[in-house]
């Protein structure tokens, strides 16, 4: 985690019409935005003494800035910066691998492990499988920078796509392994958004506090004949991942 930079004493000087707290933030906001505050921001007492007000104030400022969706208030830890968001366009011939290589970052899934089950009524009932069906499940996290930003769960056709999970962790993205199964026009079907708050294990994973909403998406994939053909479950960190639906 990128260290707080150092910030010498600037005490505030008030403005008629300008409450202080408003002042700290718009001066922490100007930081934030040229990229020269980073990471975890002070704590109260640090910035109370640098701006020369009480802490109260201080808390106020940060809880406008949370407001602006420019930081984030991680309970136990303290008051980070928030990274650049990455926008996940829902198109119909998108996938979030094609969101992550438009905004030039690196990205890649990694696979954690894969089985073959009889899948959920509501699984089989998505994939258009006959009652037991089997299907290949693959846990595995979407990683953008080096950081997890999403928890998945994704289920592919048997026998069609048997083998396919030892592909997926080779080539790292699930439409490089799809094309080596000669799926290479890949359509969404549906997709379907909550926010939930996520299992203390899930939250452990995206390094955030259970109390915090995730963004979880259910989204169906056919192939050119509009077959189906995966099922996916992501769970997103909302501080990491935007959904955009463009018509």
């Amino acid at each position: 985690m990128t260290q707080p930079l150092p910030m010498p004493p600037s005490p505030i000087v008030r403005r008629a019409g300008t409450t202080v707290w408003r002042q700290i933030e718009e001066a922490l906001a100007a930081e934030i935005l040229a990229g020269n505050l980073k990471g975890r921001l002070p704590n109260e007492t640090e910035l109370a003494d640098r701006f020369g007000v009480n802490r109260h104030t201080v808390r106020q400022a940060a809880k406008a800035l949370a407001e602006r969706g420019l930081v984030e208030v991680v309970h136990g830890r303290g008051t980070f910066v928030r990274e650049e968001v990455i926008d996940y366009d829902l198109g119909r011939r998108n996938r979030f691998a094609h969101s992550v290589a438009k905004a030039r970052r690196v990205g890649k899934s990694q696979v954690l492990r894969a089985s073959e089950v009889t899948p959920r009524p509501e699984v089989a009932k998505l994939l258009e499988l006959p009652e037991g069906a089997k299907v290949l499940q693959i846990d595995s996290h979407d990683v953008l920078d080096g950081k997890i930003i999403g928890v998945c769960n994704q289920y592919f056709p048997l026998p069609r796509f048997r083998g396919f999970d030892a592909v997926y962790a080779e080539t790292g993205k699930t439409h490089l392994a799809l094309a080596h199964y000669q799926v290479n026009e890949i359509s969404r079907r549906l997709s379907r958004i909550t926010a939930k708050l996520p299992s203390r294990e899930v939250a452990q994973q995206l390094g955030q506090p259970a109390a915090m909403p995730i963004l979880y998406v259910e989204t169906v994939y056919v192939d050119e004949h509009g077959t189906p053909i995966e099922l996916g479950i992501s769970r997103f960190s909302s501080t990491a991942v935007q959904l955009v639906i463009e018509p």
